[in-house]
């Protein structure tokens, strides 16, 4: 990946247009997803975005083997609602 705009993401609070759709929850369940041997750099400082419905969370992520950088420093991850493991080496620090 070369300046990619969200490299690894998954955004289960996902609104169009900036519209708010209060009390609307994911009706999809993520689970089982791996991200394997990703390497490059971010367009933005937080990388790796894992999102998820607070009623339907994210189980079995799993990053093996990430590197990803911002502006030649380590990129930033961020995780609510979401569970998984890393294995390997994995920059930015998993949050999972």
């Amino acid at each position: 990946m070369n300046n990619v705009q969200n490299p690894i993401l998954i955004d289960q609070n996902y609104c169009p247009g900036d519209k708010n759709y209060p009390g609307q929850v994911s009706g999809v369940k993520v689970s089982d997803v791996t991200y394997q041997d990703i390497h490059g750099t971010s367009a933005t400082e937080l990388a790796v975005k894992f999102d998820c419905s607070k009623k339907y969370p994210c189980t079995g992520i799993k990053l093996q083997d990430v590197k990803l950088t911002y502006d030649n420093k380590p990129a930033e991850a961020l995780c609510s609602h979401a569970g998984g493991v890393a294995s390997g080496t994995v920059q930015p620090t998993s949050c999972l």
